[in-house]
């Protein structure tokens, strides 16, 4: 038998004092709530319930089910004085169909038509849930009961499109497999059932899988009140309108005090998102994922992720350890210094594989490059040929009729529709939206998390320029314009300065790292004349480059007088012309080496030795000396 929707909220609105009041049960009035004397840990209040010492509770289907020990159909008859709309099921009358000796039909059928993993398919031949009909060959899903009696069977054909349930069936004990976890996963047919287990394999023996058997809600709502240890439905139904209609539908159905979500396989079913899994590079085989459908009302359950239970993602990176791929990436520095020419070199390595230091080589792919401080056709298009980009390549968001924001939806749909692996926003603070306040750290979180989500979604990697703050001194990560929050929203942030005494050296720091140990320094030299060239690996750290303390900020003398001190350290003698040979190999002449030993007179000694002069640290002054 079945019961309407109007039949089951009638039953869940129950007064439950009244009730347990009708049953002869003694109830004990504490506040405003009623506790029940034979479970004294156990309150009710109108139509709610709840177990202290377990910390759970319910409406009063929940109730009944569980202290009553009535299956659902049974509480909702116990509640509300009625009998179901249809008789029960006869089940004399089903019989499975004959089984071929073999099944060798039905499982080249399924691996070789749907692609259905061997191992996964061959667990269900094994059990008995799965075979091979006799006279047409078809594939046979047979749905048993909690005793495992065969109820139901839906005959699959492997030639054509026949499909058809067996006489007899009871649809309300549908194709599944019962495990003992807390989640059950829904779908319309025993195909996208299995093909949902070929594309999540780890450790799916552990929860529950229900095939429908179309939408009917018959066999989910019997599978919940057979399966108490079920907290979590997912609605794994097809992505189309028919299949979010009845998604709506039965989380109408579904009774109180289960967690609803919904998973949106990436095309129209899971077999054909099993089919065309070669097409998804980033393994990501959801089109969407809704969580919250329905959320338990008791305050007290918190859905829990184990960590156990978590598929373990590895890294991809654009440009390692500097940039990821799937992340957001901020460079940031001053005015002037290079950021834009590091994103113009960046795309040109990304769209025609020009030189990029310490870079893998990738097949070229369209980068998306939005900025607002440059004009396209007399500034960005210029210096995009400088570099040897692939113009064809390097696409543009159109911001004609509306301006662009990071929390655009236009960023996701462009990625997708491009297919490009790389988009740059340059500057960050022209894209957060003119009514946000970019210091404010409760306006900057849900924009950022929101890009942040986009970047894992498409795989694609976010790079977003940003300008430094007019705070002279302190440490880096405080440098930037506007919220921490930017950098703490961010897996990687680089930071490009100019060297002091080297006006055309623009070195890239790798000032934050989430993923990998932080990069080296990496400089590259800019000038008006010589243009731009790649370095090399540069020893400096953050701090000293804003400070302008760090790099080559030594004279060429006191370059000298220190490679004097390392050479006559620890009471070394040293013959002059052997200081000037090691000052060459240096890049320091013979001339800036005597204008060093001048200026350190008060310190540096020499004496003479038969022909040569040797030269070394006074400590107190020798009996021959020579000037």
């Amino acid at each position: 038998m079945t019961y309407t929707k109007e039949q089951i909220d009638r039953a869940n609105q129950t007064d439950l004092v009244s009730f347990l009041q009708a049953q002869g049960e003694q109830l004990e009035r504490a506040g405003q709530e009623y506790r029940w004397k034979r479970h004294d840990s156990l309150t009710v209040r109108e139509n709610r319930w709840y177990r202290h010492s377990q910390s759970k509770g319910g409406g009063p289907i929940d109730f009944v089910m569980e202290f009553y020990g009535k299956s659902f159909l049974e509480a909702v008859e116990m509640l509300i004085g009625e009998r179901g709309e249809a008789p029960p099921p006869v089940y004399l009358q089903f019989r499975l169909p004959p089984k071929s000796p073999d099944n060798q039909t039905a499982r080249n059928y399924l691996t070789a038509a749907r692609r259905i993993d061997e191992d996964v398919s061959g667990f269900f031949f094994s059990c008995g849930d799965l075979y091979e009909e006799a006279a047409h060959h078809n594939a046979v899903f047979v749905g048993r009961d909690e005793s495992g009696i065969p109820r139901y069977a839906h005959q699959r054909g492997t030639v054509g499109s026949f499909r058809l349930d067996v006489k007899g069936s009871d649809k309300t004990f549908n194709f599944c497999y019962r495990g003992e976890g807390e989640r059950l996963f829904v779908f319309e047919a025993p195909i996208d059932l299995l093909s949902f287990l070929c594309l999540f394999k780890k450790e799916w023996q552990k929860q529950s899988y229900l095939s429908l058997g179309g939408v009917s809600e018959k066999a989910l709502l019997r599978f919940l009140s057979d399966r108490p240890n079920i907290k979590t439905v997912y609605l794994c139904l097809d992505s189309d309108k028919a299949g979010t209609d009845a998604c709506s539908r039965l989380n109408s159905i579904i009774p109180q005090g289960y967690t609803v979500n919904r998973l949106v396989p990436l095309f129209k079913d899971w077999n054909e998102v099993l089919q065309r899994k070669e097409e998804i590079t980033d393994g990501k085989y959801l089109r969407e994922a809704v969580y919250g459908l329905r959320e338990p009302q008791q305050e007290e359950t918190v859905e829990i992720i184990r960590m156990s239970e978590v598929d373990t993602q590895t890294v991809e990176w654009l440009w390692e350890p500097y940039i990821p791929f799937g992340k957001v990436t901020i460079v940031q520095g001053n005015p002037g210094e290079g950021k834009t020419t590091l994103a113009l070199r960046l795309c040109a390595a990304c769209t025609n594989r020009k030189p990029f230091p310490a870079m893998a080589e990738h097949e070229p792919f369209n980068v998306i490059y939005q900025t607002a401080e440059d004009g396209l056709g007399d500034t960005v298009k210029p210096r995009l040929m400088e570099a040897d980009d692939d113009l064809d390549r390097v696409l543009v968001i159109d911001e004609g009729k509306q301006e662009l924001s990071l929390s655009d939806e236009r960023i996701e749909r462009a990625i997708r529709q491009t297919g490009a692996r790389l988009i740059i926003l340059d500057p960050i603070q022209a894209y957060v939206g003119e009514k946000t306040d970019m210091n404010k750290a409760n306006e900057i979180r849900p924009i950022f998390r929101r890009l942040a989500e986009v970047a894992e979604r498409t795989g694609c990697a976010v790079v977003l320029i940003g300008h430094l703050n007019k705070a002279a001194g302190g440490q880096s990560a405080y440098r930037g314009l506007g919220s921490i929050d930017f950098r703490a929203a961010a897996r990687s942030v680089l930071l490009i300065g100019r060297v002091k005494r080297e006006p055309n050296v623009r070195v890239i720091i790798h000032d934050k790292s989430s993923l990998a140990p932080e990069g080296k320094p990496m400089a590259f030299s800019l000038g008006a004349e010589s243009g731009f060239s790649w370095i090399g690996e540069y020893d400096i750290t953050a701090d000293e480059l804003l400070s302008g303390t760090g790099g080559n900020t030594e004279t060429k003398t006191e370059q000298a007088e220190r490679l004097i001190l390392d050479l006559l350290a620890d009471g070394k003698e040293m013959a002059s012309e052997d200081i000037v040979k090691a000052a060459a190999e240096a890049g320091i002449s013979e001339r800036t080496v005597q204008n060093a030993k001048r200026s350190m007179g008060g310190i540096l000694g020499a004496r003479r030795v038969g022909s040569q002069w040797y030269n070394f640290i006074k400590k107190k002054q020798p009996p021959e000396t020579a000037k």
